[in-house]
């Protein structure tokens, strides 16, 4: 099943609040803040896949609270639309300019915003998935790695000595640091070997 996306509305007017998050609340999870700091605990607490914001806030605006959640190397990533009355040209420059990623006027129309909540937040699944992907093949690449340069062996046993110092198995070894299967077969001169052993006894 499908992750249900989590979306913070952030408005100092809880009618504003009250309409978008009705709106959304069929298909989203919502969280609601009345103010910026309330907003910031939220995110920290439950981290929500994107932020509807509005600029004219008291104590803090939605252009400040969109540069602290941007400096957060843990929320950076977080998609953030502007939904305020703030209808300037400078405005709209400012809030893209801090790191937002739409800029919608009020009052909004609501299906237009289901449908920006929507396309971002499938791009948002995109790019999580390319991410996850990424992280997948590097802690692959690092397994591969590790099996990389030159790794003592004894000449008579043929015993592997790893990092601290203990001797192992060839096969334990490489099952620990790769993703390597075994399956036991018998080489050409060992079976020969085994042959000539079987027919003196």
């Amino acid at each position: 099943m499908d992750k249900k996306f989590t979306i913070l509305v952030v408005d100092d007017e809880a009618v504003n609040v009250h309409v978008v998050s009705s709106a959304l609340k069929g298909e989203y999870t919502v969280l609601t803040a009345l103010k910026g700091y309330e907003a910031i605990t939220l995110i920290k607490q439950q981290c929500p896949d994107l932020i509807l914001l509005d600029v004219m806030m008291p104590e803090i605006d939605g252009f400040e609270l969109c540069k602290i959640i941007r400096a957060d190397e843990s929320f950076a990533d977080i998609p953030i639309i502007f939904l305020t009355a703030l209808t300037t040209f400078e405005g709209e420059l400012q809030g893209l300019g801090f790191g937002g990623i739409d800029y919608l006027h009020k009052p909004v129309n609501l299906e237009l915003l289901k449908l920006k909540v929507h396309n971002h937040l499938e791009l948002k699944r995109r790019n999580d998935l390319i991410k996850e992907q990424r992280d997948q093949l590097e802690a692959a690449l690092a397994r591969v790695k590790m099996l990389e340069g030159i790794i003592p062996i004894c000449m008579y046993c043929k015993k592997i000595r790893d990092e601290q110092n203990s001797w192992h198995q060839l096969e334990t070894y490489i099952s620990g640091h790769s993703e390597a299967l075994f399956s036991h077969g018998m080489c050409p001169e060992c079976a020969s070997e085994q042959m000539k052993q079987f027919k003196k006894n």
